[in-house]
């Protein structure tokens, strides 16, 4: 992926990973747009920008991301990125039966968004010079937190999905998977100022410089997340596993 002179759609793009990405790409020369439910998140991470954008998406509504996406690319017909963060996280008792909601509404957002997205403009992307997909997942992909397991699973779901995309678009739009470690951000209630966590600025940095490299990764990986992405072919998943799941109860979940 070229560094600057891009034109960029990020969904989830009014706060957390999604704006601390937004705004280093803008500041390394790149029009970017940001899309997500919130106008007044949109509006502030924009606030003072030239060549910066805000529309707001539904993610969840199969109608508003066709809608969505041929708007988009009449007001912005030379756009060549789309780097879908939007996501949601929620904790769950898979233990007991429950109400499946947030379960649903994960599987909706985490795993259909990106797909009904893709698929929206896929064919754009393919007549564009230096197109480039991103479909950020997380280090749980590889290994699940139990207590929010359904937001694995989809992770897990869009690695697998951005590994056939690659092949089946290669030569045509590169395609790049990137994946945070537990980041300081409010995904989650507490998130941002949790112990352990990566800050924000320092995460999106190491991000940027990856993403600089020639050729780009095709997986954007920072050094905290290896600890997960390669745990099971280095022979420790379970340990990983009892990792992760103990934090996760230190920390009330």
């Amino acid at each position: 992926m070229k560094r600057t002179g891009n034109t960029i759609l990020i969904t989830g793009g009014g706060s957390g990973i999604g704006e601390a990405l937004a705004q280093r790409f803008h500041d390394a020369g790149n029009t970017v747009i940001i899309a997500g439910r919130r106008r007044d998140a949109l509006e502030a991470a924009i606030a003072g920008r030239a060549n910066m954008h805000a529309m707001t998406l539904d993610i969840e509504s199969a109608d508003a991301i066709e809608a969505f996406a041929k708007t988009l690319v009449a007001a912005h017909p030379a756009l060549n990125v789309v780097i879908n963060n939007a996501g949601i996280m929620r904790y769950e008792d898979i233990g007991a039966r429950r109400d499946l909601a947030d379960a649903e509404a994960t599987i909706t957002t985490n795993l259909l968004g990106p797909i009904r997205l893709n698929n929206a403009l896929v064919d754009h992307l393919k007549a564009q010079a230096d197109a480039a997909i991103v479909n950020v997942t997380s280090g749980l992909a590889f290994v699940p937190l139990v207590a929010a397991s359904t937001y694995s699973a989809t992770k897990a779901a869009i690695h697998s999905y951005t590994i056939s995309l690659r092949d089946a678009l290669a030569g045509q739009v590169e395609v790049i998977e990137l994946a945070p470690p537990a980041v300081q951000t409010d995904l989650t209630p507490g998130q941002r100022t949790r112990e352990g966590y990566q800050p924000l600025d320092e995460f999106a940095d190491e991000v940027v410089a990856l993403f600089g490299q020639s050729p780009t990764p095709a997986e954007i990986l920072v050094e905290r997340v290896k600890f997960l992405r390669f745990a099971e072919a280095e022979g420790r998943f379970d340990a990983a596993l009892e990792a992760i799941t103990q934090l996760a109860r230190g920390s009330g979940h």
